[in-house]
């Protein structure tokens, strides 16, 4: 393969520094025309993102343009859509897998860009349904014959952060008599906080880790399954396992039922791989899980348009590679006007922290411009009355992504002085993009804005478990393009594992006292002393 260029390598990187250094100026008198309102808008997958608010102009916008050319990014997506190795890092030991989290979703046509993957998802998708059908129909029961009404979910990262939100995101279509709960810290208290709560004999535990050997879930299945004994309950007729082929996991005589996740899906990216839909098929059943992978695969497919404002992902990646890199912002407020998404940015934080927080390139070598922004967020409006303080006059410039929908999940909403909570909710909304974008002057300091704060919005009708799709894929493709950007492997996560290994020495100091572990340990062991964490 040849060597991919990175940004500051293409043609058009330096033009675009210069037009850095008069962005549009957001504030001027007509800058915000309704022309410029109708034409700074792409709508994919029902899906509508609005960026007249953005500090780019037609100049800015070809050039970027250029540059995703330039950088092959189109080309790129499609290789990893097809099957290429794209996890990895050339000339030094790597991973070395595909990256194929998108075939998990290519399930409504003939014809799957990626046949193997796809069919392998198929597979799994009709195993799910058959067990689906068992428990709604009675043939899956309990010991006393009762239907199962619960479930725990357990896992990490993000075999946690995103099946937590997407649940949370979709309660409103969820099954009356069904309730799910999630544990996923070492926290003892986390998971006692669950077991307090649930009936298990009614409960199964869905247990989630790819290698099957993740000290946190396994630890905490242990816990789980040491409260069924206590109960006198055998948790082998309660347990699912959600693992990797071949993994310490895959076991038949220790989970009720195993269903199978695949080398070539990093645990960020694997929320519509059996990761996500087993908890998902249990809270809202078989129809409603595929509305949601159908809405991340028509946002798939649309990622592969080649005309950037034709294309969602694409625009909101290269609108953030605008702002990170050409206008040195440095992080990114996600701030979603919808409740039901108040754990969408925890999502979001992994699967774009983990994926681009990198420092060398595909090639091994020390990049030379900042990668990942930082990511953070929380729903509005309760932010409003929290951290937008900074955002409207601190000294710190945070782009921000607005996430907002014209109707409410539950359609119970009441009019207060002529307008509904919905109307409020999106009013604020907007409200919030303008003034951020155009500021406001004052004699008196304390109350002037200087507004050109970049921010945009995505828009859609409804909250909906395909909407949910498409919103998830939309971040994903966007991560996805910026690591092509930056040349960076947005699909390892190297940086997690120097904590593993000291906190696994570390426990092996707990455990044994001190000792000799094949290790100078002193620095280990005076942190421990210091900590008056107890010796056995």
């Amino acid at each position: 393969m040849d060597k991919w260029q990175a940004l500051t390598d293409v043609p058009v990187y330096q033009p675009l520094v210069r037009l850095a250094q008069q962005p549009f100026d957001l504030t001027g008198l007509e800058a915000l025309s309704p022309a410029r309102m109708r034409q700074y808008c792409c709508s994919v997958a029902g899906i509508d993102l609005l960026y007249a608010t953005q500090r780019v102009n037609d100049e800015v916008l070809a050039g970027l343009q250029e540059l995703a050319d330039q950088c092959k990014l189109i080309e790129q997506f499609r290789q990893m859509r097809r099957g290429a190795v794209m996890n990895r890092i050339h000339g030094f030991p790597s991973e070395e897998r595909q990256v194929l989290h998108t075939a998990c979703r290519d399930l409504f046509t003939e014809n799957p860009v990626e046949p193997i993957t796809s069919g392998q998802a198929r597979s799994e998708i009709a195993r799910l349904k058959a067990f689906l059908d068992e428990l709604d129909n009675g043939t899956l029961v309990n010991s006393q014959g009762h239907p199962f009404d619960t479930m725990i979910h357990v896992g990490i990262g993000g075999s946690d952060l995103g099946p937590r939100s997407v649940y949370e995101a979709l309660r409103a279509y969820g099954r009356p008599a069904r309730k799910v709960f999630f544990v996923s810290n070492v926290d003892p208290d986390d998971a006692a906080a669950v077991l307090r709560r649930v009936n298990l004999a009614t409960t199964l535990v869905n247990v989630v880790s790819k290698s099957g050997t993740t000290l946190e879930t396994l630890t905490n299945e242990a816990l789980i399954r040491r409260a069924y004994e206590a109960q006198g309950l055998d948790p082998d007729r309660h347990c699912l396992a959600v693992t990797g082929k071949g993994s310490p996991m895959d076991n038949p005589t220790r989970y009720l039922r195993s269903f199978y996740m695949f080398d070539s899906i990093g645990g960020r990216y694997s929320l519509t791989s059996m990761v996500g839909v087993v908890m998902l098929g249990f809270a809202l059943g078989y129809e409603l899980v595929l509305e949601f992978l159908e809405g991340a695969s028509l946002m798939d497919e649309a990622a592969e348009e080649p005309k950037l404002r034709q294309n969602l992902p694409l625009l909101l990646a290269m609108l953030g590679v605008w702002n990170h890199n050409f206008l040195g912002a440095s992080t990114v407020a996600v701030l979603s006007y919808s409740q039901a998404l108040h754990r969408f940015a925890a999502h979001l934080q992994q699967c774009d922290m983990e994926s681009n927080g990198k420092s060398v390139s595909r090639y091994g070598e020390s990049v030379h411009l900042m990668t990942g922004p930082i990511l953070w967020g929380e729903p509005g409006t309760n932010g409003q009355h929290a951290f937008y303080q900074l955002l409207h006059q601190g000294t710190e410039i945070v782009p921000v992504e607005f996430i907002g929908f014209r109707q409410s999940q539950y359609c119970e909403d009441l009019e207060i002085e002529g307008s509904s909570s919905q109307q409020k909710l999106v009013a604020n909304l907007l409200a919030q993009s303008l003034a951020m974008a155009r500021g406001q002057d004052n004699e008196n300091p304390n109350k002037r804005f200087t507004g050109n704060r970049p921010n945009l919005i995505l828009l859609a009708d409804r909250l909906t478990p395909k909407a949910m799709g498409a919103l998830l894929a939309l971040y994903e493709a966007k991560i996805v393009f910026q690591g092509f950007c930056w040349n960076i492997n947005s699909f390892d996560q190297e940086g997690v594992q120097l904590g593993k290994v000291l906190a696994s020495r570390v426990l092996a100091l707990m455990q044994k006292g001190g000792g000799d572990h094949g290790c100078d340990s002193s620095v280990e062991m005076a942190l421990l002393r210091t900590s008056k964490m107890k010796l056995e």
